[in-house]
């Protein structure tokens, strides 16, 4: 919907693509919705959630076995984002690596967006 043509709306990395793959395969899911919310401190946060079908209106990227689908409503703000997977001793997760985000809170949760109007 607002992709680049030939060019994929977001980006993973190896490691979210092998961790999105094993998601999907353990869930039998289609693959994992990426959106974004109102709330957290910086006024908005990112979504995840298993899909069993494809809405028509996502755009889907699909890498290594990985498929993503971009939630409508999340198109604009996650264009160019790269979606990584970060293994630690205190914690493991996804990770956004957005070019869209003016602010971050500390948690790393929360998020708010260049002079855009939330969704």
């Amino acid at each position: 919907m607002f992709g680049i043509p030939g060019k994929a709306a977001v980006t993973m990395t190896p490691a979210a693509s092998r961790q999105i793959a094993r998601l999907m395969a353990r869930e039998g899911s289609q693959g994992l919705r990426i959106g974004v919310k109102k709330g957290g401190c910086a006024g908005m946060e990112y979504t995840m959630e298993y899909v069993a079908s494809v809405n028509p209106l996502d755009e889907v990227v699909e890498q290594d076995g990985a498929r993503v689908m971009i939630a409508p409503m999340a198109q604009m703000f996650l264009i160019g984002t790269e979606i990584d997977y970060e293994t630690g001793l205190v914690e493991s997760g996804f990770k956004f690596r957005n070019p869209n985000v003016a602010e971050a809170c500390g948690c790393g949760e929360s998020i708010k967006f260049h002079d855009t109007p939330a969704p």
